[in-house]
C-alpha cells in the first residue's frame, strides 16, 4: 500500500538540501512511501536532479513563501496561507497525504496544525511527544513544550496519548506511565499533579500501567516507558538532557586528546566508544510527534542533518502505518468507559 507524506521542503536551518537528502534515505528504508514536497522549485529542482530515484517518487509543488525561523506563530498563521509549511499541512487535511514532516518553526507548525487539523475528539490540548534512549531501551516523554500550564485532565490525556505512542513506535504492548514530579511520595507536587495521579491510580482497566510519580533521575534508568509532564517541566528536562549529553561528549573528546597515552587509549577503546555513539546518536531519535491532532504532524529538529530528517520521516511512517489516531480514539473511549466504572468515592474526590 502506497503511503504519501507531505514535506515542508523549506523548513529548517539547512533546507531544502537536508530535506531531499533525508527523503532519499527514507526512500530506501520505506519502498512504499511517496513524497509531496512544498517549496521553491528553483531551489529544489537542481538538488532533486542528483537523486533520480527520489525524483520518481515525489511531486514538487512550487511556492515562493516560507515561514521564517523567528516568525511569531500568530503572524505565521495570519500571513502564511501560501507558505510551504501551511500548504503541506493543508495536504493532510485534504486527504492527499497521511502526514506532514517539517524542520521549521515549532510554534508556527503547532499553531497552523491545530488551526487546520483541529484536535481529536476528547483531547483538550495537543502535546509534543518524543522518544529517547534509556537504560532499559527507549522511553517516551511529553509534553516537550506545547503547553506550559496544564490541568490534571490535560496530564491524564497526555498519559493516554503517550501510551498509544509507545505502543506504536516502541512496540510496548502495555506501557508503564509515570508523572514527572519533585519526589515520589504521594504528598509531593502541585495539586493538579496529585489529582492526575489519583485519577490514573483509581481508574480501572486502562490501556497502560501507572507506576506513580517519577523524578528526573529516573529518566535515564527507564523506570517508566512514558514520562508525563507539563510543557514547562518537559522542555526543561529535554534541554537538560541535550546539554548534559553535549557536555559529556565534548569533555570526553578533550580527555582523549590530552596526551599521547590518551590517544593510544582511545584507539583501544574505539570499538566500545563507537557502539556508545551509535546508541546515543540524537539523529536516531529525531522526530517529535504533535499528538492529539486529527492528522500526523512530525517536527524534526531545525539543525538536524539528512540522517536525522530521515529518522523524523520514519516516525511519520510508523504513526501512519500504525494508525495512531485510530488507536488514540479507541484508547480515549476505553478511558471514558473505565472512568464511568470508577468507585463513587473515587469519582467524587
Amino acid at each position: 500500500m502506497t503511503l504519501t507524506l507531505a514535506l515542508d521542503a523549506m523548513g529548517g536551518d539547512k533546507a531544502p538540501g537536508i530535506v531531499l537528502k533525508g527523503a532519499d534515505i527514507s526512500r530506501k528504508r520505506h519502498p512504499n512511501v511517496r513524497f509531496l514536497m512544498f517549496g521553491d522549485e528553483r531551489r529544489i529542482g537542481p538538488i532533486l536532479k542528483r537523486f533520480p530515484k527520489l525524483r520518481d517518487r515525489c511531486e514538487v509543488r512550487h511556492t515562493d513563501e516560507a515561514v521564517a525561523g523567528d516568525e511569531k506563530p500568530s503572524t505565521a498563521l495570519r500571513r502564511g496561507k501560501k507558505a510551504s509549511m501551511r500548504l503541506a499541512i493543508d495536504a493532510v487535511q485534504a486527504g492527499e497525504a497521511a502526514g506532514v514532516v517539517s524542520a521549521g518553526n515549532t510554534g508556527a507548525l503547532m499553531a497552523m496544525s491545530k488551526f487546520v487539523l483541529k484536535t481529536v475528539p476528547g483531547i483538550d490540548r495537543p502535546a509534543i511527544a518524543g522518544f529517547f534512549p534509556s537504560k532499559r531501551g527507549e522511553m517516551v516523554m511529553l509534553d516537550l513544550g506545547a503547553n506550559l500550564e496544564c490541568s490534571a485532565g490535560n496530564l491524564v490525556e497526555f498519559a493516554t496519548m503517550g501510551a498509544a505512542f509507545a505502543r506504536i513506535v516502541l512496540g510496548i504492548r502495555r506501557p508503564t506511565v509515570g508523572l514527572l514530579n519533585v519526589g515520589t511520595e504521594d504528598v509531593k507536587g502541585h495539586d493538579h499533579i496529585r489529582e492526575a495521579a489519583q485519577i490514573l491510580r483509581e481508574t480501572p482497566n486502562l490501556p497502560l500501567e501507572f507506576v506513580g510519580f517519577v523524578e528526573g533521575t529516573d529518566i535515564g534508568t527507564g523506570r517508566a516507558d512514558v514520562f508525563v509532564a507539563d510543557g514547562f517541566t518537559g522542555n526543561i528536562a529535554l534541554k537538560t538532557i541535550e546539554g548534559t549529553a553535549k557536555f559529556y561528549t565534548e569533555n570526553l573528546k578533550a580527555a582523549f586528546r590530552r596526551s599521547l597515552f590518551s590517544r593510544l587509549g582511545y584507539l583501544l577503546a574505539r570499538p566500545a566508544l563507537m557502539a556508545l555513539r551509535r546508541r546515543l546518536d540524537p539523529r536516531s531519535y529525531n522526530g517529535a510527534l504533535f499528538v492529539g491532532l486529527n492528522g500526523i504532524v512530525v517536527k524534526s529538529h531545525g539543525s538536524t542533518d539528512a540522517i536525522g530528517f530521515a529518522s523524523a520521516l520514519g516516525v511519520a511512517v510508523d504513526m501512519a502505518e500504525g494508525e495512531f489516531n485510530t488507536t488514540l480514539v479507541n484508547d480515549l473511549k476505553a478511558f471514558s468507559v473505565a472512568s464511568a466504572t470508577r468507585p463513587p468515592e473515587a469519582a467524587a474526590s
